[in-house]
């Protein structure tokens, strides 16, 4: 395969590379969140934390949403754009 052929099937140019890069820097962000979110849900089911951890926690990850939706809408991402295809074993942070 030529180079050129290689150029024209890649998107190389600054803002699409800076895009692409934002984008799966969140995604990894995005896939934490769930985890985090999940292993509190499971703590919070369990009785493992007081009022006070909950409180806490649930705050912390209110403003981690927060700042998640402040940093797609800068490269007009939606969070379904975060969502990876692994093909047959389905959606990364699919439900």
């Amino acid at each position: 395969m030529s180079d050129t052929t290689l150029a024209q099937r890649l998107e190389t140019d600054k803002d699409s590379v800076e895009r692409d890069l934002f984008k799966l820097v969140l995604t990894i962000i995005e896939l934490v969140r769930d985890l985090m979110e999940r292993q509190a849900i499971r703590r919070v089911d369990e009785g493992d934390l007081s009022d006070e951890q909950v409180e806490e926690i649930g705050t912390a990850l209110m403003r981690l949403e927060s700042a998640m939706t402040d940093l797609r809408s800068r490269y007009d991402l939606r969070p379904e754009d975060l969502d990876l295809d692994l093909g047959p074993l389905g959606q990364l942070l699919g439900d």
